[in-house]
């Protein structure tokens, strides 16, 4: 009587172990090359002027100090919690803008059926293929002429329909069962209800990637705010730690300290919404 052997389930067993193991290792590589200068920028703020230009550099601090946090929270020509206050107040209103206009547009785009709609929203997507550049003149004589030069509203009402957020929520609505839509309206629940009460909950997790990717661009906002925005005290925080950095070009560990400051919403921001994103994730895998 032949027996039976497994060698070949073995080895191909073996190999797709090798194979994620080998996946693992490109990914955790990958990811302390892209930490690396976070962490790096970190212990420069922890340093002190001498030890932060000497030569050969030092990864680690050798006397870790937060003297250079303590100079620019008391610099008088650095008033961040008015600088803070200006990022904050465009990147909370895009967000809100963002994604309550591309969650109503993106729910009809997906559920509902109008003259137009594969052509409208094809185009609303070809949008987001055009370069900055091209729309900048046009945009700043748009907002001149509004009278929004220097001004905050300048650079909110820019946001008020998102072309990615639009395609983002339609993609994500498109996976909603038209049943469950339909008992709603057999129930008599009117179009309004249905969106607030059955569809917005479940887009969550394709909002809350939304809102943080809007509140990561505008927060790091840089060419567009500099053009819009010309008074000093009116300006975000990436245009003035630049400014900051050129006044103390010899003073790394400033700079450093700065940014740190300056990132530390976002990481804020990003712990606040990573479960959602993740369940998004999950939920998409799934539907896959």
């Amino acid at each position: 009587m032949a027996t039976i052997t497994f060698r070949p389930a073995r080895k191909s067993e073996q190999r797709l172990r090798f194979g994620r193991l080998a996946v693992y290792v490109f990914l955790l590589v990958g990811s302390l090359i892209a930490l690396l200068p976070f962490v790096w920028m970190i212990l420069a703020s922890l340093k002190t002027g001498p030890e932060v230009r000497q030569i050969p550099p030092s990864f680690w601090p050798e006397a870790p100090t937060l003297d250079n946090y303590r100079t620019i929270l008391t610099d008088p020509t650095l008033p961040l919690s008015l600088f803070y206050r200006n990022s904050a107040i465009i990147a909370i209103s895009n967000v809100i803008l963002a994604v309550g206009t591309s969650a109503l547009f993106g729910y009809i785009f997906a559920k509902f059926d109008f003259p137009g709609k594969r052509a409208l929203f094809w185009f609303i997507v070809a949008t987001m293929m055009i370069p900055f550049q091209v729309t900048m003149i046009p945009g700043y004589l748009i907002l001149a002429k509004l009278g929004l030069i220097n001004k905050l509203t300048g650079l909110i009402i820019g946001s008020a329909f998102n072309a990615f957020g639009i395609f983002l929520v339609r993609q994500f609505a498109l996976s909603i069962p038209g049943e469950m839509l339909d008992a709603a309206r057999v129930d008599g629940a009117s179009e309004w209800r249905i969106f607030w009460s059955i569809a917005l909950p479940q887009l969550g997790p394709a909002l809350a990637t939304l809102g943080m990717m809007t509140f990561m661009w505008n927060w790091n906002a840089y060419l567009w705010p500099l053009i819009v925005l010309t008074e000093q005290n009116k300006r975000t925080l990436p245009i003035i730690l630049n400014w900051y950095s050129t006044q103390h070009s010899n003073q790394i560990q400033l700079t450093m300290a700065a940014s740190v400051l300056v990132i530390i919403p976002i990481l804020f921001v990003f712990l606040l919404t990573q479960r959602w994103i993740v369940r998004g994730m999950t939920l998409s895998g799934m539907k896959g």
